[in-house]
């Protein structure tokens, strides 16, 4: 997959594309079927396959105040796209300035003198440019002029009941209530983080059961407090069952200012300081809790791992 950082050069001669928009966070099932008619259409009209985004999510320059958690960092984003099989993916620079271009100069700059688009593939209701002024129907006006089509996708829905499409704000509404699964089926994989494994106060290890602390960059959108099942991957490849405690532990702090990321790999017990993790969350068991002291804690600890077990089929 080619990575285009500069917009204003086209980077394959000639050649046109077919192409689609967006923020892209998640890469979830909603995206990717964006994505699948791209390569369709691409592959009929032998064009490039091209996904255009941003170096970071918009609103957090739009209005930062506001702005959402980050489903996947700009690394995780650029390998989901590169699993679908599209040709390139261009990252256009988001600051202050490209927040005030018009739709208008934005398609002539991007899209049609460095990307020679010939088709654009959008949801049905695609926003950009400058206050959300562009659409579809501005799309078509603008490639009536410019000799490209445009060709809105319904949404996909979701497969739970619930009368809306998948989106990357229902997939963070279902983190926030710890609902993993749910927000797995609507992303399409395990939801994942990132971060590094740091020194702690090693009261893991003196209960018998060895955690790595993760920290995960501030922005990313993590589960709510509470235990799970799940993976852990080491910088040289190899992926651990795990089990992982998200949240303050109460039973030895009153208050704590911050949820912590503990992994325990089952059957596994190396020097993990230092290293970058990729944790996934697969399963939810249960909420966090204060314990009557340490054995109590113990025995809950002994029982939420037989459960990964169960879960992970380890």
């Amino acid at each position: 997959m080619l990575v285009v950082t500069d917009p204003e050069h086209c980077p394959w001669g000639d050649a046109r594309a077919v192409i689609t928009i967006g923020a892209y966070d998640g890469v979830h099932l909603g995206h990717r079927a964006v994505i699948d008619q791209v390569r369709r259409r691409a592959g009929e009209l032998g064009a490039k396959s091209v996904v255009v985004t941003f170096d970071r999510h918009p609103a957090s320059v739009v209005r930062p105040e506001s702005a959402p958690r980050l489903l996947t960092s700009p690394e995780q984003k650029l390998e989901l796209l590169e699993a679908t099989g599209i040709d390139a993916v261009v990252v256009v620079p988001f600051d202050e300035a490209q927040s005030a271009e018009s739709p208008e100069s934005f398609v002539d700059r991007v899209l049609v003198r460095c990307l020679k688009t010939r088709v654009i593939v959008v949801g049905e209701d695609f926003h950009f440019g400058r206050h959300r002024d562009g659409n579809v129907d501005l799309l078509r006006k603008l490639g009536a002029e410019a000799d490209f089509d445009v060709e809105p996708i319904l949404l996909v829905p979701r497969n739970d009941g619930v009368d809306e499409p998948v989106s990357s704000t229902a997939i963070r509404r279902a983190l926030a209530g710890g609902d993993i699964a749910r927000a797995n089926a609507m992303l399409g994989h395990p939801h994942e983080v990132r971060g590094t494994v740091f020194e702690g106060d090693q009261r893991g290890r003196l209960l018998g059961f060895p955690t790595a602390n993760v920290g995960v960059p501030g922005g990313m959108c993590l589960p709510a407090d509470g235990v799970y099942a799940g993976w852990y991957e080491r910088p040289n490849g190899d992926v651990h069952a795990c089990a992982i405690n998200l949240g303050r532990r109460p039973t030895f702090y009153e208050h704590a200012n911050s949820s912590l990321l503990e992994a325990h790999l089952l059957d596994v017990d190396v020097d993990l300081y230092g290293e970058s993790a990729e944790v996934r969350f697969t399963h939810f068991l249960r909420s966090e809790r204060k314990f009557d002291g340490v054995d109590a804690l113990i025995a809950q600890l002994t029982h939420d791992i037989e459960h990964v077990r169960e879960f992970l089929g380890t």
